[in-house]
């Protein structure tokens, strides 16, 4: 009997680390072992001090060679940041016998050629999700393979990220002596966890909201349509609880996870907080609206940056299934009341789904939506039919483009593409020039 395969995987938060091991059963993925700790050297995201990660991470990976029986290895491991972005483009071929039929081989290498895709000074293509093809005269075609026709236009969306931002994550990874088998955009982890298939064929938003940012992803029949990294998340919330009440970093976390609403309307009237005092000091009373009016300011402003994101995407009205939320953010009390009231769209809050555990529980919470779906993307392959949502990175961050040798192809003559075309759908790099009062001084500062 063969030995099933077991994956590991490491989401990289502002707030935390997770490590996880798992499997794919019958019935979906069983988590082995699961551990977490408070993270350092992150900033919003991104990497931004190698040996600090590295204090957090080895405990982890340690415990999870205890708790698993073996080493990890191989792993899977996601990527966010404040400067993800997506853009529309399209890219054309012309046949020389439009009566052969067209081949798998012709519609992957069109997508793998979109990886070259012209960006900005110290970016990369990191995904490229397809979205429909023209053959000829017939539009709107999900796969062309095995049609005939002389000219195939293909639409693409681009997901990009800073160049650095992914090697300092594959160096980190390798300096803790693991191999990066696999590197996620983490609102693709996130979304695979939690939606479900009927969502993402009506039309869904996916938002995750993290401890230093706040990701969204938008499904609409069954693809990937638009994706943005907000840059604040819980963390923003927390900071404005510490100033606006004048209490310590640690408190403040505590009174917004047990007493906090972001919903001023529905948080209790005539009930408040006893702080104890610092230094022998009196103890004081805060108000639960007082709490809930500074965490609703600051969630409204979250919640503006993510319709302004649906917005741009195009299909602010093809949401059906609504918003759906998950992420360490997602516990704050009355969230989906809000959303429903703010946005007008339906809201519900999800944890991770398909999934089995025995002696880890925690997995059972929207904090771990994004390591489980890390889980569940590194079980699909690495470079598949142009139907799936993945592509091997590895390459182009060692700085190799990913071309296919025409041998490999069969095809006497590689056809030619055209330059694509490019058209910024959005995008979190707008948000600064159009939204910039969302940034405060607390941003900066948390």
């Amino acid at each position: 009997m063969p030995m099933e395969k077991t994956i590991s995987v490491i989401d990289l938060g502002t707030t935390k680390i997770v490590c996880l091991a798992g499997t794919r059963t019958p019935d979906g993925y069983k988590v082995i072992a699961a551990c977490e700790a408070p993270s350092q050297g992150i900033m919003r995201g991104e990497v931004i001090n190698n040996q600090s990660v590295l204090n957090s991470l080895r405990p982890l990976l340690s415990e999870l060679e205890e708790r698993t029986g073996k080493p990890a290895r191989d792993v899977v491991v996601g990527i966010a940041g404040q400067y993800i972005r997506c853009k529309a483009a399209s890219s054309t071929i012309n046949r020389s016998n439009k009566m052969e039929e067209i081949t798998q081989d012709e519609v992957d290498n069109m997508r793998r050629n979109m990886f070259n895709s012209r960006v900005d000074p110290g970016e990369e293509v990191l995904h490229v999700v397809p979205q429909s093809y023209h053959v000829d005269e017939y539009r709107s075609i999900p796969n062309p393979a095995g049609m005939c026709g002389g000219c195939i236009e293909a639409n693409y969306r681009l997901f990009i990220g800073k160049s650095v931002s992914a090697q300092h994550t594959r160096r980190c990874i390798e300096s803790a002596g693991l191999r990066l088998s696999k590197l996620v955009l983490e609102p693709m982890a996130s979304a695979s966890a939690v939606l479900q298939d009927d969502e993402k064929e009506l039309g869904v938003a996916m938002v995750d909201i993290g401890g230093g940012t706040t990701d969204l992803l938008i499904y609409h029949d069954n693809i990937i349509r638009h994706t943005a990294v907000i840059p604040f998340g819980g963390n923003v919330i927390t900071e404005d609880i510490r100033q606006g009440c004048e209490v310590t970093l640690r408190q403040a976390e505590q009174m917004k996870i047990q007493y906090g609403s972001c919903y001023v309307d529905l948080a209790p009237e005539n009930k408040s907080i006893v702080i104890s005092g610092i230094g022998g000091r009196e103890p004081r009373e805060v108000p639960f609206r007082f709490l809930a009016n500074i965490i609703e300011a600051r969630m409204e402003e979250i919640l503006e940056a993510v319709i302004y994101e649906i917005r741009q995407s195009g299909y602010a009205e093809k949401l059906p299934a609504g918003i759906v939320l998950t992420g360490g953010g997602a516990l704050l009390t009355h969230l989906s009341q809000f959303i429903k009231y703010k946005t007008g769209y339906d809201a519900r809050i999800a944890r991770p789904r398909g999934i089995e555990f025995d002696d880890c529980d925690e997995v059972n919470s929207v904090t771990y939506s994004c390591a489980v779906g890390l889980l569940m993307q590194g079980f699909e392959p690495v470079c598949g039919p142009v139907t799936e949502q993945q592509m091997d990175l590895e390459a182009i961050f060692a700085g190799v483009e990913t071309k296919t040798p025409a041998k490999q192809n069969k095809i006497e003559k590689a056809p030619k593409v055209k330059k694509e075309k490019t058209e910024s759908s959005g995008g979190i790099g707008n948000i600064f020039t159009n939204i910039g009062k969302y940034f405060t001084e607390q941003d900066n500062e948390a």
